[in-house]
């Protein structure tokens, strides 16, 4: 793991996709050795119709790039989940039994009022929102001091969340208060920022809403809390919609970040410095598609999904499509990977949008070559009310079960057959099999997260749009506590410890402990 470093240099280096010299000071990385065997430099059959574009920098990167996963060390919760395979694995920890969830504390963003063509959109959190949880090393808390960028309240751990407010906010996990001032990134933030696991102080944050230009991407430099690169619409996609809910990930030098727009760019990564190094713009069916999922990664493999209904797999070392699969209507959940027996697995399902009326399918696919070992259906709708309509199916990223749920994989399904129900399901992972629905008071598209005992029991926490929360025991699907705390959930929480933090669209942040 590279050590912490920044720059107190200003900031404001935009990057439009343009061919301009950067000199590129890359971060130092220990990479693994030997290097592992990588996926093959394959293009199967169900990718071959796809139309694409690949630009700038289409050399093959060698296979050193890929050996190293960056956030299994990372000291805390850097993206989307967690890690590259998107496991949400946050480890967290309860002792015996327990019986409630507590709010320990609760944190109000400010708003943006922007009368935008979408509406205002006000505060809070919206989907995914996810917050980042950081323990920062000695040095870099050092640093910041020195630098005079964090307030009294920092304590060396850090609470990182984007806002519907056009804002970030930076939170001391244990009181709750402002551990640094608030970051204006210009447009209200739905998806979840990443955090560089290098230590370098890069935070990537995309826009959610066009409010006002530039609208697209940018990057904070935390030693500075500046503004250092900012990545506007581009006009060259094949899509017109540059908004960026993913949540993108380092993978040595390089992050990887989709697009709505169509496209998936590949930026050389420096201190305090992105540079463009390539893109791929595909069709598919003569449709752009856009892509709101946060890419998976299992070595020299990405794994998206878009709104045109395709599961996508592109070779990392030159952004050139490996697999598709088709199922079938919108897929905004993010992609989970998970290791059995030998091979690599990707679990996510799609929504009922398109359809209006039909079925939510949730898939579980090889990830070397995309076939499908199982789905499973469930009925549903669209629903539509007040001139809005409310997609059914999952928006929830699923949930790997573990301990005594090992088994099983867990996820969230919108119904929309009763009101705008829904249900915390529970799958065989073997087959397929319905194991278990938890029915929920409304819809969710949070995503579920785990616990575990010092006996491997686990218990799951889910939220609702209702603004209920929910604890379950893991193993029967028996609802231990359920808390209405406010606001509407359609963010997923973050974990650490026996605590969570989760933002809310009622301009809420909570923390709650599970006892």
């Amino acid at each position: 793991m590279a050590s912490c470093h920044g720059t107190t240099g200003s900031g404001g280096d935009s990057d439009t996709g343009s061919d301009d010299s950067i000199s590129l000071a890359v971060d130092s990385i220990v990479l693994c050795c030997p290097v592992p065997a990588l996926f093959p430099d394959t293009v199967y059959p169900s990718a071959k119709s796809i139309v694409y574009k690949i630009s700038g920098d289409t050399a093959t990167d060698d296979n050193t790039a890929f050996c190293t996963d960056l956030y299994t060390d990372a000291p805390g919760a850097f993206t989307f989940r967690k890690g590259t395979m998107r496991q949400a694995d946050f480890a967290g920890e309860v002792k015996g039994t327990p019986a409630h969830i507590r709010v320990d504390w609760k944190f109000t963003t400010g708003q943006d009022t922007t009368t935008t063509r979408f509406g205002r959109w006000g505060g809070g959190t919206g989907w995914t929102g996810q917050p980042l949880y950081v323990q920062w090393p000695d040095s870099c808390a050092s640093a910041f001091r020195k630098a005079g960028v964090v307030t009294a309240d920092f304590d060396g751990e850090e609470i990182i969340i984007g806002s519907l407010a056009s804002e970030i906010y930076f939170l001391n996990p244990a009181t709750g208060k402002q551990t640094r001032n608030p970051i204006e990134v210009g447009n209200p933030v739905k998806g979840t920022p990443s955090l560089d696991p290098t230590l370098n102080g890069n935070l990537y944050i995309g826009h959610g809403v066009p409010a006002r230009e530039p609208f697209g991407t940018v990057a904070v430099n935390m030693f500075s809390n500046t503004v250092f690169h900012t990545f506007d619409r581009d006009d060259s996609a094949w899509r017109r919609w540059d908004a960026y809910d993913s949540s993108p990930l380092r993978v040595g030098k390089y992050l990887y970040r989709p697009g709505e727009n169509g496209s998936i760019y590949k930026f050389e990564i420096g201190q305090s410095v992105l540079r463009l190094h390539s893109v791929m713009r595909y069709l598919i069916d003569g449709n752009a598609p856009g892509i709101e999922a946060s890419m998976g990664v299992y070595l020299n493999y990405g794994f998206t999904a878009d709104n045109c209904g395709n599961i996508l797999a592109i070779n990392l070392r030159n952004l050139k499509p490996v697999w598709c699969y088709k199922l079938g209507d919108d897929i905004d959940a993010t992609p989970v990977l998970a290791e059995e027996n030998d091979s690599v697995y990707l679990y996510t399902g799609c929504e009922i949008d398109m359809q209006g009326e039909g079925q939510a399918r949730f898939v579980k696919l090889n990830a070397a070559d995309g076939s499908c070992k199982w789905m499973a259906t469930f009925d549903g709708m669209r629903f539509d009310k007040e001139g809005k309509h409310f997609d059914g199916g999952f928006y929830a990223s699923a949930l790997p079960g573990t301990g005594n749920c090992s088994d099983l994989i867990f996820t969230n399904c919108v119904f929309n057959t009763d009101g705008q129900n829904g249900a915390l399901i529970a799958l065989d992972r073997d087959s397929g099999e319905l194991r278990y629905s938890v029915a929920l008071r409304h819809y969710a598209w949070s995503s579920p997260v785990s616990f575990l005992n010092e006996n491997n029991q686990m218990f799951i926490l889910t939220a609702d749009t209702y603004g209920f929360v929910y604890l379950i025991n893991g193993m029967d699907g028996t609802i231990i506590d359920t808390l209405h705390v406010g606001g509407n959930f359609e963010s997923s929480p973050v974990v650490f410890g026996n605590s969570a933090v989760v933002g809310s669209r009622g301009n809420s942040i909570y923390k709650l402990s599970i006892i």
